[in-house]
Parts: C-alpha cells; sequence; structure tokens
C-alpha cells in the first residue's frame, strides 16, 4: 500500500526484453532496499527481485503490467516516480494508493499559472466514472485532486488537475510532453461501493 506522496526520482539504467515481460533496471537512490520488498514506479507496484547497495535495484514487469501501464515506454535516462510502501506509523498524506494501476490517460493541456500548472487529462470513460470533483486520483503514482471533469471525445472524459511547484519539480509530470500517457490509479473506494451496489435495482 501506498500514499501517493513521491520521494524520489528513479533513472533508468536499463530496460531488458524479456519474451513479452521487462526486466528493468533503476538507480532508485535507496541504500536499503530489501529484497521483495515492494516499490511504486510511476505508480505501479513492484517487487524488488535484484539490489545492491548503490540504490542500484532491478524489477520484474509482467505482460499484464506492460498492456496496462506506461512502463514499456519507458527509455535509457529517463526518470520514474518512486515511492517506497508505507508503514502504520506513517502519515497518510496523500491518499490509499494500491499501486495497481488501471490503466492510461494521455495529457492534452499544460496551463502556466500564477504558482502553480493546471493540467488537463483525457481518461477512458470507464475510469471517469470513479472520478469526483474535488476527488482523489494517482497519475503517475502521484496523489492528486480532481479539479474538474467533463466529457471529451467519444468515450473519453477530460480531468482537470492542479500542480503546485514542488509536485511539477519533485516529479516526472514537468518531462511529460502533450499526448504522452500519466499511469492511472482512481480511488479504490469508488470502485467497491460501484461494486457492492451493483445488486441492487436502479430506480
Amino acid at each position: 500500500m501506498f500514499s501517493g506522496i513521491i520521494e524520489k526520482l528513479g533513472r533508468v539504467s536499463s530496460t531488458d526484453p524479456n519474451g513479452g515481460s521487462l526486466v528493468l533496471e533503476l538507480q532508485t537512490g535507496y541504500a536499503d532496499l530489501d529484497l521483495g520488498e515492494s516499490v511504486a514506479v510511476n505508480g505501479v507496484c513492484l517487487t524488488v527481485a535484484e539490489f545492491d547497495p548503490t540504490g542500484l535495484a532491478r524489477f520484474f514487469v509482467s505482460p499484464e503490467t506492460l498492456d496496462r501501464t506506461n512502463l514499456g515506454s519507458l527509455r535509457v535516462g529517463e526518470y520514474a516516480n518512486l515511492e517506497r510502501s508505507v508503514r502504520l506509523e506513517t502519515r497518510l498524506s496523500g491518499h490509499l494508493v494500491q499501486g495497481h494501476v488501471d490503466g492510461m490517460a494521455i495529457l492534452v493541456q499544460v496551463v502556466p499559472e500564477t504558482g502553480s500548472y493546471r493540467l488537463a487529462f483525457e481518461v477512458p470513460d470507464q475510469l471517469a466514472r470513479f472520478c469526483v470533483e474535488k476527488g482523489s486520483i494517482a497519475l503517475n503514482g502521484i496523489s492528486l485532486t480532481i479539479n474538474g471533469i467533463e466529457a471529451a471525445a467519444a468515450g473519453r472524459s477530460r480531468v482537470a488537475i492542479t500542480i503546485i511547484p514542488h509536485t511539477w519539480e519533485h516529479t516526472n509530470l514537468h518531462a511529460l510532453e502533450i499526448g504522452q500517457a500519466a499511469n492511472v490509479e482512481v480511488d479504490v473506494i469508488a470502485k467497491y461501493v460501484e461494486r457492492l451496489c451493483q445488486p441492487y435495482p436502479k430506480h
């Protein structure tokens, strides 16, 4: 479990395709990783398969994860958002993030504002139904607040996010270009509510 508060930017050292899977190597900056622990990489919960004291770590990315996320598009030298799993005594400064990415959002607009940046992402409607104004969403693993949501092209909705300078500078959102994809995890509580309400008739 994660909180969506990014701790570090990890530099991609290598990407090694392995059949339909991928071995991803990152310079994490963590000197005390444990074998088998979970690290969120761009919001994707991955398991540390190998590591060394310099912080270099290897992760195995399955075909399912490659299909649903942007990890397959990472290139050597690029940076990924990193967060280690929360401890029970940790302050939950963001929201409950599982690291189980639901799909991808496409960046369609970046508007600099006084002291902040306003970003717009298009998301599939099957994910947008879990999004509400002032609700939470995780983009590339970052816990963010939705400022607005509206219909876009057929089958898609536009979600507006405001990014403060700290988040802009300390995550990889500043490197995201128009048309590029960010990993999306919608609020898990909203998904459970929908699931629990399905047996009841609509009036």
